[in-house]
């Protein structure tokens, strides 16, 4: 039976609007200018969350760089570390589910699918999050990059997990929100992608794409589930 493998933020939790929500009041209390300020957080925790990725830089290091980018000076590693905390308190807190979650992973446990999840994150982060929604149950396995020499969209993060799965790469599909790391690289890696894409923002007849989990059954019919 085909497997499906999951990305986790932005796929399964609401990553996105937990971060926007918390760098504003946090901006707000450092007293920085909130103009754009959840969009500049965002591209400069994509810029060097890429570089953990590669392993250019530790998990904590990406997290003061960004705190470094963010207040526009310099900062010691205890002085970066003390004031993102005031940041990741609030991201914490804002954790939320998708409303079609729950509903997609039942109705897949339900029918005997496999399921992963494959995710772009420190294993202790990203259990916590699985953990607060109580989810650990719907899972075969839980491969988190941190595990990994490298993580998304590099081949050996695909392969990991379909092996923790116990499958073959061309029996899992992947499913996540990123094109370039959840649907190109698993593709390039031998497994079948579908794209999740819940604002509408990708127009790209060579990938499968949904708006929402709830049509995901219906998706992965066309490829061969």
């Amino acid at each position: 039976m085909t497997a499906i493998l999951f990305d986790l933020d932005g796929t399964l939790i609401d990553q996105e609007s937990a971060s926007a929500s918390a760098v504003r009041a946090w901006g707000a209390e450092l007293g920085l200018s909130l103009d754009g300020i959840a969009q500049r957080w965002a591209a400069s925790s994509s810029r060097h969350y890429a570089r953990y990725q590669t392993r250019e830089i530790t998990f904590s290091g990406q997290r003061r760089e960004r705190v470094r980018d963010l207040v526009g000076r310099d900062l010691s590693d205890a002085e970066a570390d003390e004031l993102f905390a005031g940041y990741l308190r609030r991201y914490e807190s804002g954790w939320a589910l998708f409303p079609d979650t729950v509903r997609c992973l039942e109705r897949l446990r339900d029918a005997g699918v496999p399921l992963g999840v494959l995710t772009n994150g420190d294993r202790t982060q990203q259990l916590q999050k699985v953990d607060r929604f109580d989810l650990a149950g719907y899972f075969d396995a839980i491969v988190c990059s941190s595990d990994l020499p490298h993580g998304k969209p590099y081949p050996i993060a695909y392969t990991s997990a379909v092996r923790a799965l116990g499958q073959e790469a061309m029996d899992v599909i992947m499913v996540g929100d990123s094109l370039e790391h959840d649907v190109q690289g698993a593709l390039a890696a031998g497994l079948r992608a579908v794209l999740l894409d819940r604002a509408g923002e990708h127009r790209d007849d060579d990938v499968v794409t949904i708006s929402r989990l709830d049509d995901l059954v219906a998706a992965t019919a066309e490829l061969r589930l």
